[in-house]
């Protein structure tokens, strides 16, 4: 019995968060060997990623640059700081706002990781042209324009 034709359009070749979805997937897992020697999850290494970058950053401010939720972003930082790679602080200008600033251990770490990105760039059958044209659209999908500075 042949479904109807407007029944395509469910078909998962069809769709394009599948594949985005599959390969974020594959992407941290290859990740996962060179993490767990920072015993960090992928999650935690690109919450690292920020604030090595800030040193210190509004919590509120992290969520949005990872597009976390504070459900999700808040026990990564509680484990962040239980391994002292991170403090967390009110803001002495404001004391709603939540800071999370790198320790002296965290930055340490990054030095570590500097070896992440080029074993990565190995896991990936692109060309440098390819992977920043993948860079530019998968930005367009999240809204952003990677032609303008932020």
């Amino acid at each position: 019995m042949a479904d109807r034709p407007e029944y395509e359009m469910l078909s998962l070749k069809n769709q394009l968060c599948f594949p985005l979805y599959a390969c974020s997937r594959e992407i941290i897992k290859r990740y996962h060997p060179f993490l767990v020697k920072l015993d960090l999850t992928y999650t935690q290494y690109i919450t690292m990623m920020v604030v090595w970058e800030e040193r210190c950053i509004s919590v509120k401010e992290l969520g949005q640059r990872l597009y976390l939720d504070s459900g999700t972003l808040t026990p990564v930082l509680k484990a962040l700081e239980a391994k002292a790679l991170i403090t967390r602080r009110r803001s002495p200008e404001d004391e709603r706002v939540l800071l999370a600033e790198v320790t002296e251990a965290g930055m340490l770490l990054r030095e570590e990781a500097l070896a992440i990105p080029p074993a990565m760039a190995g896991c990936v059958q692109l060309t440098p042209e390819e992977a920043a044209e993948l860079y530019r659209l998968l930005y367009k999908v999240l809204g952003k324009d990677t032609t303008k500075p932020e």
